[in-house]
C-alpha cells in the first residue's frame, strides 16, 4: 500500500482546508489520520473504514473535521473548518490492512504516508 497525502498549508484561525491522502496497493481495513506537533507524540485525529464508512473522531475535530472517502478514487479526504492554533501539525495517513490494535492507535495502521504540513497563525 502506498499513500500520498496532500492539502497541507498555512491558514489563518477560523479557516478552511481540504487534506487528501490517495492509496494506492493491496486493499485495506482503514485510513486514519494522525498528526505530531514538533516535540509531540503522534495522536490520532479520525478514521473511517473502508467497506462501512463508519467515521471515528477525536474530540477535540468533532464538530469540525469531517472524513470521508471517495471509493472510485481510492482517496480519503479530512476536511478542516474552524481550524484553531494548535491545530497545527504534521499531518499523517495511515492504511490498516490487519491487526488487532484499536483505529485510534498508532500502532493500527501498518503503512503510512510522508504527511503534509498545517499550520493555522495570523
Amino acid at each position: 500500500v502506498q499513500l500520498q497525502a496532500s492539502g497541507g498549508g498555512l491558514v489563518q484561525p477560523g479557516g478552511s482546508l481540504r487534506l487528501s491522502c490517495a492509496a494506492s496497493g493491496s486493499s485495506f481495513n482503514a485510513i486514519g489520520w494522525f498528526r505530531q506537533a514538533p516535540g509531540k507524540e503522534r495522536k490520532f485525529v479520525a478514521r473511517i473504514m473502508w467497506g462501512s464508512g463508519s467515521t471515528s473522531y477525536e474530540d477535540s475535530v468533532k464538530g469540525r473535521f469531517t472524513i470521508s472517502r471517495d471509493n472510485a478514487k481510492n482517496t480519503v479526504y479530512l476536511q478542516m473548518n474552524n481550524l484553531k492554533p494548535e491545530d497545527t501539525a504534521h499531518y499523517f495517513c495511515a492504511a490498516k490492512t490487519g491487526g488487532h490494535y484499536s483505529t485510534v492507535l498508532p500502532r493500527g495502521y501498518q503503512y503510512w504516508g510522508q504527511g503534509t504540513q498545517v499550520t493555522v497563525s495570523s
